[in-house]
């Protein structure tokens, strides 16, 4: 009995020290270049440093390295972008020398490509390793799915919505309570409509050269056919009897043949003017001021959908596709509308809806919305959340 209370004093005393000290948290993903994963990697970044913790994060580098910078976080440049076995196998040793040279306690990764690096040298380095399962990867055949099975294999596998976490009971060998659910946040001081000034709005608009009394419908998002741009120029198209602007923000570089299909499709049906698209914009609450509506169109199931609940924590209504993790962001009929994917005559009814109501409509769904970011969606339940993930980690040791 003695022996059992010493071990077990023991025990405590290990677990206890291990949860008072501070750790160094590695996150690895692919680039820095903008995007739901790319933001939430950051502000974790923050989260670990206010918490006393030493922030690491390893990608190929980006546009948003600065943002580490300023938190005072380490930011190293590795090739983990890339799915060249040659280039994996190599990151094997530049990211355990890493390990061993910060002297890193957890590995967290965010993206399959540097997941199997980074799951081979944490555990040649001993530490501790965990991933966040992003979003719904395509299914296929034995190699496919092989591939896609290494963000299933952390110690915690961390969930972004409860449709990412049956999407990996459904398709992964994984034990349920492995399986943490941890919805995304969204920082509700700088997507608040009170901290942003006229100076900015004005800015904007005029910037974008926006005319005055005309209802914009806006779409964020990269250029890319999954979000759903086509389908919203079709619903456009049936929306008869009034103006309106719908601006496509956030195309970013590249995606010429694309940009130019739609600018094409725009002309087909007789929206010239009424389209416009915007490259990367740095103030998006600004930008969200100007909406009279947010449209996420998105053709294939997104794991959060971090923009709709961006644009309702600006107070702005929101028409999401009825699928993936919009089913559990956006509130039906209360915070905006959910559309079934690809149905054209659904989008410009809820359009059409949208611009048109009156202000007491508007601003009801304004304070509904915001609120309901505020219960779910913030940053400091997501980082509160994760941090927790990481304590409980640090409490046991690492499997081998």
């Amino acid at each position: 009995m003695q022996l059992e209370n010493t071990l077990m004093q023991q025990h405590s005393t290990a677990t206890a020290t291990n949860e008072s000290r501070r750790a160094t948290v590695l996150q690895v993903l692919p680039n820095l270049d903008g995007g739901g994963v790319e933001r939430g990697t950051i502000e974790m970044a923050a989260a670990i440093k206010d918490a006393g913790w030493t922030p690491i994060v390893v990608s190929a580098g980006g546009k948003m390295v600065y943002e580490l910078d300023r938190i005072g976080a380490i930011h190293i440049t590795l090739p983990v972008q890339s799915k060249n076995p040659f280039v994996i196998h190599k990151n094997i040793g530049r990211l355990q020398k890493i390990i061993k040279d910060e002297a890193v306690d957890i590995v967290h990764v965010r993206s399959r490509a540097p997941a199997w690096s980074a799951l081979a040298a944490a555990r040649k380095s001993g530490c501790h390793y965990l991933t966040t399962f992003h979003a719904a990867y395509t299914r296929g055949g034995f190699f496919k799915n092989r591939y896609n099975a290494v963000m299933t294999r952390g110690e915690k596998v961390i969930a972004i919505s409860d449709f990412i976490a049956q999407h990996i009971v459904d398709n992964y060998q994984v034990a349920p309570e492995n399986i943490v659910t941890i919805p995304r946040g969204v920082d509700c001081h700088k997507f608040n409509p009170g901290a942003v000034s006229a100076e900015r709005i004005i800015k904007m608009a005029t910037d974008w050269a926006l005319p005055d009394g005309v209802p914009v419908i806006m779409l964020p998002g990269r250029l890319t056919r999954l979000k759903g741009h086509v389908t919203l120029i079709a619903a456009l198209a049936k929306i008869t009897g009034g103006n309106f602007l719908a601006l496509f923000v956030g195309a970013g570089s590249g995606r010429e043949a694309y940009r130019n299909e739609l600018n094409k499709l725009v002309i087909a049906k007789g929206l010239q003017g009424k389209v416009q698209i915007k490259d990367y914009c740095a103030d998006m609450p600004a930008a969200l001021m100007l909406a009279d509506v947010v449209v996420s169109a998105t053709t294939v199931p997104e794991g959060f959908g971090r923009i709709a609940v961006e644009a309702q924590a600006m107070g702005r209504p929101v028409i999401a596709t009825a699928h993936g993790g919009s089913l559990e962001t956006v509130v039906d009929g209360k915070t905006g509308w959910l559309v079934p994917v690809g149905d054209v005559d659904a989008m410009a009814a809820a359009v059409k809806n949208a611009i048109e109501m009156d202000s007491h409509a508007r601003e009801t769904i304004a304070v509904q919305a915001r609120q309901h970011v505020m219960e779910q969606y913030t940053v400091s339940k997501m980082c509160n959340a994760t941090l927790d993930v990481y304590r409980q980690l640090m409490a046991s040791e690492p499997v081998a």
